[in-house]
């Protein structure tokens, strides 16, 4: 299932407050929250603004260096979610498509990581039809939540 990063957002809950990335499914009114670190949260919401701040970051970093191996990514999928013992939520698995020089190679990455290089180079998203079941959530819930930038300031 195709899929877009819809928003990033924080959600308040009885722990704080949690960055969510929130994937929009082609022709599906319900969304995929992913919640992730607020570390990985800034990244990805740089990368959606694609707006140069000078020196790389991480996410940066790694896309200079696939670049000057003659890489680049291919896509990215998130196929699973593992779920916790207490049958609560669950982490989420993605795989980064990346073609090379030497053939197309499958890395296993977080989904944040590899949401952050897909905001970054507009490479397809995609969302297995099975994760989409499971972590599927009502767009409403998310469209109330503020925005990763007004939380974290100028970014």
């Amino acid at each position: 299932m195709q899929a877009s990063i819809d928003s990033v957002r924080v959600a308040g809950t009885p722990q704080g407050p949690v960055p969510v990335v929130v994937l929009a499914v082609d022709d599906e009114d319900d969304v995929v929250p992913i919640f992730i670190g607020f570390e990985e949260a800034t990244s990805i919401a740089r990368g959606l603004e694609a707006e140069d701040i000078g020196r790389p970051l991480t996410h940066d970093l790694l896309l200079d260096v696939m670049e000057e191996l003659g890489s680049r990514i291919d896509r990215v999928v998130v196929n699973a979610i593992e779920t916790r013992e207490d049958g609560r939520g669950g982490t989420y698995i993605a795989d980064l498509h990346v073609q090379t020089p030497r053939g197309d190679a499958v890395v296993d990455a977080r989904p944040s990581d590899s949401l952050a290089l897909a905001a970054r180079t507009n490479a397809p998203i995609e969302v297995t039809e099975d994760v989409f079941e499971d972590g599927r959530d009502d767009s409403e819930k998310f469209e109330q939540l503020q925005d990763i930038r007004t939380v974290s300031g100028e970014l």
